[in-house]
């Protein structure tokens, strides 16, 4: 994987963290209605007392696993925030914020940043390397 790649990870890691809030959401509305329902209309068969009791341990189960996955996903984010914050130039760091973890477009990060586009791609593409390298080392201490 490249340096861009693993940074760019950052983005989906966000929409996958806002998916799983709003999931978390709507099974907490689900809970909330899982109610008995009651009607004028005989009931036909055994009633299960049991039914409400057994959707919310479901809904429960399911927002756990969901927790979970967006405890990994808060996890990965970190890794990220971790690598940007080992590149030594705070102009580079700065860019890879601004680009990977705030989403800003080329055009705003050189405005933030008081560059132009042209010093914003050259420190990019030297932050690049540098994410490269702490990337490499990170594999080799793996193995």
């Amino acid at each position: 994987m490249t340096a861009k790649e693993y940074l760019s990870q950052a983005f989906w890691i966000d929409v996958g963290i806002g998916s799983k809030l709003e999931q978390i959401d709507s099974l907490n509305a689900l809970a909330t209605k899982a109610t008995t329902t009651f009607s004028e209309v005989p009931f036909s068969g055994t009633p299960n007392p049991h039914r409400t009791e057994d959707i919310i341990i479901k809904i429960i189960d399911l927002e756990n696993r969901i927790k979970d996955d967006m405890k990994k996903l808060v996890d990965q984010k970190a890794e990220i925030v971790d690598t940007i914050s080992q590149i030594e130039s705070p102009e580079q760091r700065t860019v890879l914020e601004k680009r990977y973890l705030c989403f800003m477009p080329w055009e705003e990060v050189a405005a933030r940043t008081n560059y132009s586009i042209q010093h914003v791609f050259r420190l990019h593409g030297q932050a690049l390397k540098e994410v490269d390298e702490i990337l490499k080392m990170r594999v080799d201490e793996r193995e």
